[in-house]
């Protein structure tokens, strides 16, 4: 029997993916859940494996090639097999780098059966020999770095589980390389452009970026706010939560301080259902925070900001911030924000107009903090600064309610033993 697998929605949303790399050739023998392809969507690069046991005997799409969800991918030749032609959807929860390629369970359509996610990485599986090159075992991540640096990743010496290729194992190759000079003559010339394909995560961006425009009316609110005493508490705690590896910084107050606010202002935490004439009121404040990769804007989320303390948001950021940029964010990780917090002051801004994470009421962006010159009791004296901004929804939020819940967050980081307290 010939067995179809198309491309499976490996996400909300998702509507395509990019092929990365091809973990198979036509004709090659595959048993259920062998990895058969790797694909970039727009929040990640997972691993696809196999649904059946058979032969290989088309692939659909190369490297580079946009696969729509639904659309073929491979042609499985399954012995013994008799029926018509069959269509497999799989549900993949999330990737990660250690172990399997796919984390979960994958369903088949119209059965009740259910596979197993790989157990590739945990043990080594024995091999029938082939004449066919051995394709390395590698993660998402270290094959899509890998093609980003021209590696071929079969020369690289995997230090994982089952000699699988780590991304560090692909840094420490690039290091040994030695690079090539091309001697350029009088008459060459450098180019003028630099044509690089839109990644998913990119194209993605654009179009929410687009859709937030079009769709919301933004308008935007900045101040400034004294948190010296903040900042003598971030201080006095910062080395005892570094020896415990958690770094302490500003966001986790802001995080905390914006999720009480949104308490006491719940038109900043809702979104508008223009389909049904209502208004949705959130009683729940899962607070995401834009991060910057090397691949794009990734919006990870602090779950239930309001229950948890500054140690708590502290750690969460941590590990949130590193999957991202490691990419190794799970689909759940990113989803169910109810308001946004970008910090651009990280890398020298102080304010700007950040656009709302549609279909959310607002977001909120943090400045670069610096020392300048206020007046306390009267008296000159040196404060440390925090620019704020603010952008909202106008249909939903209105200008004096927006200030508020600024003024509201502005008194929480200038009292923050309130954060406690409050």
């Amino acid at each position: 029997m010939k067995y179809i697998f198309n491309f499976p929605d490996i996400g909300e949303g998702l509507e395509e993916g990019t092929i990365v790399e091809w973990l198979v050739k036509k004709g090659q023998t595959v048993e259920s859940g062998d990895l058969l392809v790797t694909m970039e969507t727009d929040k990640v690069v997972a691993d696809i494996p196999s649904p059946k046991s058979g032969t290989i005997s088309a692939l659909f799409g190369k490297p580079g090639e946009i696969i729509k969800v639904g659309e073929a991918l491979v042609e499985i030749e399954i012995e013994g097999v008799s029926g018509e032609d069959a269509v497999a959807e799989t549900k993949i929860e999330s990737v990660k780098e250690e172990g399997a390629g796919v984390v979960g369970t994958l369903e088949i359509a119209g059965s009740n059966a259910v596979l197993r996610a790989s157990s590739e990485g945990v043990a080594v599986k024995s091999e029938t020999t082939t004449n066919q090159k051995k394709k390395a075992l590698a993660t998402p991540v270290a094959r899509a770095m890998a093609k980003d640096l021209g590696i071929d990743i079969n020369k690289v010496q995997g230090t994982g589980p089952a000699g699988r290729v780590m991304k560090q194992d692909i840094l420490n190759h690039s290091q040994k390389r030695t690079p090539v000079i091309k001697n350029l003559n009088s008459d060459d010339e450098l180019p003028k452009t630099e044509i690089v394909a839109l990644t998913q995560i990119r194209k993605t961006i654009a179009k929410n970026m687009l859709q937030s425009k079009h769709n919301a009316a933004h308008m935007s609110v900045f101040d400034e706010v004294e948190i010296s005493e903040t900042n003598r508490i971030r201080t006095k705690f910062k080395q005892e939560y570094a020896n415990e590896g958690i770094k302490l910084t500003y966001l986790a107050f802001v995080i905390k301080a914006t999720a009480l606010a949104l308490k006491k202002h719940k038109s900043l935490n809702s979104q508008m259902d223009e389909a049904n004439n209502q208004m949705i009121y959130k009683k729940y404040y899962n607070i995401g925070i834009a991060v910057d990769t090397e691949k794009g804007l990734m919006v990870p989320v602090v779950r239930d900001s309001d229950k948890k303390t500054i140690k708590q948001i502290a750690v969460e950021i941590q590990s949130l911030s590193d999957k991202a940029r490691d990419g190794k964010l799970s689909i759940d990780e990113m989803k169910d924000g109810t308001f946004t917090i970008t910090s651009f002051g990280s890398i020298g801004g102080k304010f700007a107009v950040p656009v709302i994470n549609y279909p959310q009421a607002g977001i909120l962006g943090i400045g670069r903090a610096s020392k300048q010159a206020v007046v306390k009791n009267d008296e000159l004296a040196i404060g440390l600064m925090l620019p704020l901004s603010v952008s909202v929804d106008h249909r939903i939020v209105d200008g004096g309610e927006t200030t508020k819940f600024l003024n509201t967050i502005m008194n929480y980081l200038s009292d923050p033993v309130s954060l406690i307290m409050g």
